[in-house]
């Protein structure tokens, strides 16, 4: 008689990262790049493979696949974590893997007409969504993780449970929004009292809450900020629960009116908590406070934000302006149109600059 069979390879990396409380992403991504890995190698089982063959993945993802620098070195922490939590090789042995160097962007920021202008294009319940992360900082995972209890109306409060790096924090709720968030709660508590005489109403309550008390998912305080159209089966309990709605919804409401209005922009969510941070940093306020609202770990990640102030070139007036320009005799237009030689490769007249 046969003993249990051993769990397969992407079980026990799924197990190992739950034990570790890493995020469902996470586990998925890890999974993925794995799987990828694996396949690369024509099924190959990854302990009978070295450094060569570990190296020969993100060298083929940047060489032929053209990833950028996040998505390489993504991949390659999925590697060492394989090899070194659950194969137990020595990871000295894969010091050679190539990193990818990472790229210092400036983030992208709209101005507080530009906001206005996006948000005059939505209606209905995509208004206030789309107002929370640039009124309040959030993420984007953090506006969909609330939940009823943590909108607090009269201290004018939003708390982030379990963001990222799973840390809560307090940010603001302006009061400019608050009866819309208000009046959406009373129209999504119906829902779920007519869920709760169905027999549903459950809803995810994170690690063993349900243990302790096994009725607070079926609580309205517990319940989902956005709640889901329709309920879902949760990939890790395989329970029918509401769920909140998947993320590309809030991300498709702000880039369709940016698109729309014809800012040149590339609007996101994130492009809303950005300008939150460097709108207050204009505004005068300190950055540590900026940076306990916005949750960052180190101070640093805030001071990205000083580069990109309202004022534009870190807030330092162009000598330029100072300077009467003497008045223009003839324009480029008129300069070019007279120049026969200001002519492309196909002989094609050049586009004036002004």
């Amino acid at each position: 008689m046969t003993g249990p069979q051993p769990p397969k390879l992407p079980d026990r990396v799924r197990h190992k990262i739950r034990a570790k409380h890493y995020s469902i992403r996470t586990e998925d991504a890890c999974v993925a790049w794995i799987r990828r890995f694996i396949l690369f190698h024509r099924k190959q089982h990854p302990r009978e493979m070295g450094e060569r063959e570990t190296s020969a993945f993100p060298t083929r993802l940047a060489v032929e696949g053209r990833v950028s620098a996040f998505t390489q070195n993504q991949a390659v922490r999925a590697l060492l974590f394989l090899h070194g939590e659950i194969l137990d090789q020595d990871l000295e042995k894969l010091r050679n893997v190539v990193w990818a160097k990472k790229p210092s962007r400036l983030p992208v920021v709209f101005t507080q007409k530009e906001v206005q202008r996006v948000l005059a294009h939505m209606d209905g319940a995509c208004r206030p969504m789309a107002s929370l992360p640039y009124g309040s900082g959030l993420r984007l995972m953090g506006w969909f993780g609330l939940r009823v209890k943590d909108l607090h109306f009269g201290y004018r409060q939003v708390i982030v449970r379990d963001g990222k790096a799973e840390k809560d924090r307090a940010t603001m709720l302006p009061a400019t929004i608050e009866e819309p968030p208000g009046h959406h709660l009373a129209k999504v508590k119906p829902i779920h009292e007519q869920a709760l005489r169905e027999g549903y109403g459950n809803v995810h309550t994170p690690y063993a809450l349900d243990l302790q008390y096994p009725n607070a998912g079926r609580e309205w305080r517990w319940q989902y900020v956005l709640p889901a159209v329709s309920r879902s089966k949760d990939p890790r309990s395989m329970e029918i629960s509401r769920h909140h709605p998947c993320e590309n919804i809030l991300q498709r409401a702000i880039k369709t009116p940016v698109r729309k209005d014809g800012i040149i922009k590339h609007g996101t969510c994130h492009t809303f908590r950005h300008g939150f941070a460097i709108h207050l940093l204009d505004a005068g306020y300190d950055i540590r406070t900026v940076q306990e609202l916005l949750g960052h770990e180190n101070v640093s990640t805030t001071m990205i934000c000083t580069h990109v102030p309202g004022k534009g070139g870190k807030g330092v007036l162009s000598p330029l302006n100072k300077i009467t320009p003497p008045p223009v005799k003839e324009s480029i237009t008129t300069i070019m149109r007279q120049d026969r030689g200001c002519t492309d490769r196909e002989g094609q007249a050049l586009m004036p600059l002004f």
